[in-house]
C-alpha cells in the first residue's frame, strides 16, 4: 500500500467511523444527566456566584445616574464620597463572585472530563480485540485527550454564558427599559438580526471540528507508530520519508484549524457592526432627547453605560453556539466509543471454570476475521492435560488464531472450544483467563518497575514469590545487577532492557501467575542464540506440569514437544507424534499427506528434528487415526 493510500485510508476511518449522529438535544441531555447532574451542589454554588457577579453590572450602570446628576451637575459633596465607595464595594464583591464562579465552574468542568475519561478508558479496556483491530490507536487517544478537553471547554463556557452572561444582559436590559423604554426598544431590535447567521456558523463549526478531531487522531496514530518503529525508520533510512508524511498531515491540520478559526472569528465583525449600530442609535436618539429636554443626562448616561456593559456578555452569548457545537462534536465522538458493544459477552448464567488439568479440545471450529478470508475451516484437535504441543506451519495457517480462541479473545463462528470439557463460551471470562498464561514474541512490559511488571496479573504478590518466579525464569541475577534491583523502572515497552531480559521477565510473570494452561506465541523468535538458550532454560521450568501450546519455527522450541500439529490454510492439522515406537518410518521420507492424497514437504524445522533425533522415532498420521 502506498503512503498516500495508507494516509487516506486512515483519514477515512477517522472521519466516517464516528458512528450514529445524535441531535444537539440528545447530546446535551446525555451530558447533563450523566455527567453534570452529580455535581449539582457545586454547580449551584457557582450559579450563586454568577448571580452576584451578574447583579454587580447593572448596579454599576445605575450608579452613573447619581454620578452625573448629583456629583457633576448638583455638586453634592456627600454623594462625591458615597458614590465612589459604593462603586468600589460593588466591584470588590463582583470580583470575589467572579473568582468563586471561575474556580467552581472549572472544578465542575474538570470533574466532567475526569468522569468521561475514566468511563471511556474503562469501557475501552473491556472491549474485544476486534475493536482495537478496527480502530487506530491515535483515534482512541484523541477521544481521551483532545475530545475530552473540548467537552470541558464547552461545558464551562456554555454554563457560564447561559447563567452569568444571560442574567447580566437581562438585568442590564431591564435597567435600560427602566431608564428609557423607547430607546431600549430601538436598540434591541438590532441584535436579533444576528440570530440566523450565528446559528448557521455553529452548524458549520460542528462539521469542521468533527473532521479536525478525526485528523488529530490520525496524526496521533502516525506519531505513535513512527516513534515505536523508530529503529526500523533509521535502519531503512526513512527519516525524510516519515517527515514528509508528518508534514503533509500537519499542513492538513493547519488548514482545518484555520478553517475553524475563520468560522469562529466571523461572529466578531458581525457583533462589532451591530454593536456600533446600537451605540450610534443611542447617542443620536438619546442625545436628541436630552437636547430636547425629554430626558435627563444622568438617565442617558446610565442607559449608555448599561449598553456598553452589555456588549461583552452579548458577544459571549453570540459565541455560545459555536463553542457548544465544538463540544458537541467532541462529545459525539466520545459517546460513539462508549456506545460500542463488545462481541465477547458473558452469558447470564456463565459459571466459573472448574480446572482439572487443563485439557483443551477444538471441535470442528470455523473462524474468520472481519473482512478477511476464513482463518480456520473446521479445525478438530485435542491437547491432553499436562501435554506440550507445538503448532507449526506457514504464516497465515491459523496457528495464532488457535491461541486467540482459547482465552476467548474472539468467538468461534461454529463448533466449540473446550477447556476440561467446558465450552469457553459458557464460562466467566475472569475464571477462564485466570487459568491461562501467555508469553509472546512481542513482550508487553509497562513503564513501571521490574517488580510491578512481574506481578502484573497478581499485583498483591509477595516480594518473596516475585523473587522465586524470577529465579525460576533465570532472571534474578540480571535484575539484582540493575541500578535499583526490582524497583528499577524498565522504560516504555521495556526499552531499558535487552530482548532476552524482557522475555525472561515475561516468563517470570507467567510463572508467578501459576496458571495450568500456558500459551507460547513464538516466545524466542526475536532472540539471538545466547539469549534463546537462557530463555529456553526458563521455558522448560515454566512448561513443567502445565498444558502448553507452542507456536514456533525453531528446532530448539519444537524438539521437546510431546506432539506437533502441522497447520496449512486453516484446515485440520496433521499430527507428528514424538517418541513413537514405530521404527519402520524413514525420517528422510517424512511428508504431509494432505487432502486428496496431495504430498507436500514438511517444514524444514520438522525435517531437521526427525533427521537429528537418533534415539527417537516419528510417525506422521492424520488426527482422525488418533481418535
Amino acid at each position: 500500500m502506498t503512503v498516500e493510500s495508507r494516509d487516506s485510508a486512515r483519514m477515512s476511518t477517522s472521519q466516517d467511523g464516528s458512528t450514529t449522529y445524535l441531535s444537539t438535544g440528545a447530546l446535551v441531555t446525555r451530558l447533563v444527566r450523566g455527567y453534570v447532574r452529580p455535581y449539582r451542589l457545586t454547580l449551584g454554588g457557582a450559579i450563586l456566584c454568577m448571580v452576584v457577579a451578574a447583579a454587580s453590572q447593572p448596579l454599576l450602570a445605575w450608579l452613573m445616574e447619581p454620578v452625573v446628576r448629583d456629583v457633576f451637575i448638583n455638586r453634592d459633596q456627600t454623594m462625591l464620597v458615597l458614590v465612589p465607595l459604593a462603586i468600589m464595594g460593588i466591584m470588590v464583591i463582583g470580583g470575589a463572585a467572579n473568582f468563586g464562579q471561575s474556580v467552581l465552574m472549572n472544578w465542575v468542568g474538570l470533574r466532567i472530563v475526569a468522569d468521561l475519561q475514566r468511563r471511556a478508558f474503562s469501557h475501552l479496556i473491556h472491549l474485544d480485540l476486534a475493536f482495537f483491530k478496527r480502530n487506530p490507536t491515535g483515534n482512541l487517544i484523541a477521544h481521551l485527550t483532545s475530545d475530552a478537553y473540548l467537552i470541558r471547554q464547552a461545558a464551562s463556557s456554555t454554563l457560564t454564558s447561559l447563567v452569568k452572561d444571560l442574567l447580566t444582559v437581562s438585568l442590564l436590559v431591564a435597567l435600560m427599559f427602566y431608564q428609557n423604554w423607547r430607546l431600549a426598544l430601538v436598540v434591541f431590535l438590532v441584535f436579533p438580526m444576528a440570530a440566523w447567521p450565528i446559528s448557521s456558523l455553529g452548524k458549520r463549526m460542528r462539521k469542521v471540528i468533527t473532521i479536525t478531531q478525526g485528523e488529530v487522531g490520525s496524526f496521533t496514530t502516525l506519531l505513535t507508530e513512527t516513534f515505536q518503529g523508530v529503529r526500523h525508520v533509521k535502519a531503512y533510512g526513512m527519516e525524510i520519508h516519515e517527515s514528509t508524511r508528518a508534514e503533509r498531515m500537519i499542513e492538513r491540520l493547519f488548514a482545518l484549524y484555520m478553517k475553524a478559526t475563520r468560522t469562529r472569528a466571523m461572529t466578531t465583525p458581525m457583533m462589532e457592526g451591530l454593536g456600533g449600530i446600537a451605540i450610534a442609535i443611542v447617542i443620536w436618539y438619546g442625545g436628541s432627547q436630552v437636547i430636547a429636554g425629554e430626558s435627563e443626562p444622568g438617565a442617558f448616561f446610565a442607559l449608555f453605560t448599561a449598553l456598553l456593559l452589555a456588549y461583552r456578555p452579548i458577544r459571549s452569548i453570540a459565541n455560545l453556539n459555536t463553542a457548544l457545537q465544538e463540544g458537541l462534536a467532541a462529545a459525539q465522538r466520545v459517546f460513539a466509543v462508549l456506545d460500542q458493544r463488545s462481541d465477547i459477552v458473558e452469558k447470564k448464567n456463565a459459571r466459573s471454570l472448574s480446572v482439572n488439568g487443563g485439557g483443551i479440545k477444538f471441535n470442528a471450529v470455523k473462524f474468520s476475521y472481519i473482512d478477511e478470508t476464513p482463518a480456520l475451516g473446521g479445525i478438530t484437535m485435542e491437547v491432553s492435560a499436562g501435554q506440550t504441543v507445538a503448532l507449526v506451519g506457514p504464516s497465515g495457517a491459523g496457528k495464532s488464531t488457535i491461541l486467540n480462541l482459547i482465552p476467548r479473545f474472539y468467538d468461534v463462528e461454529s463448533g466449540s472450544v473446550e477447556v476440561d470439557g467446558q465450552d469457553v463460551r459458557s464460562l466467566t471470562l475472569s475464571s477462564l483467563r485466570s487459568a491461562i498464561a501467555l508469553v509472546s514474541q512481542d513482550v508487553a512490559l509497562f513503564d513501571d518497575t521490574v517488580r510491578a511488571n512481574i506481578s502484573y496479573g497478581r499485583p498483591d504478590a509477595d516480594i518473596n514469590d516475585i523473587i522465586a518466579a524470577a529465579n525460576s525464569a533465570a532472571a534474578h541475577d540480571f535484575i539484582t545487577s540493575l541500578p535499583d534491583g526490582y524497583d528499577t523502572l524498565v522504560g516504555e515497552r521495556g526499552a531499558k532492557l535487552s530482548g532476552g531480559e524482557r522475555q525472561r521477565i515475561a516468563i517470570a510473570r507467567a510463572l508467578l501467575k501459576n496458571a495450568p494452561i500456558l500459551l507460547l506465541d513464538e516466545a524466542t523468535a526475536a532472540l539471538d542464540a545466547e539469549s534463546e538458550r537462557e530463555v529456553q532454560t526458563a521455558l522448560t521450568m515454566l512448561k513443567r506440569d502445565r498444558t502448553t501450546l507452542v507456536i514456533a519455527h525453531r528446532l530448539a522450541t519444537v524438539r521437546d514437544a510431546d506432539r506437533i500439529y502441522v497447520f496449512d490454510k486453516g484446515q485440520s492439522p496433521h499430527t507428528l507424534v514424538i517418541g513413537c515406537s514405530d521404527s519402520r518410518v524413514d525420517p528422510a521420507a517424512i511428508f504431509d499427506a494432505g487432502p486428496g492424497g496431495s504430498r507436500r514437504a514438511l517444514p524444514a524445522v520438522l525435517r531437521d528434528l526427525v533427521r537429528g533425533a537418533d534415539r527417537r522415532r516419528a510417525l506422521l498420521r492424520h488426527p482422525a487415526a488418533l481418535r
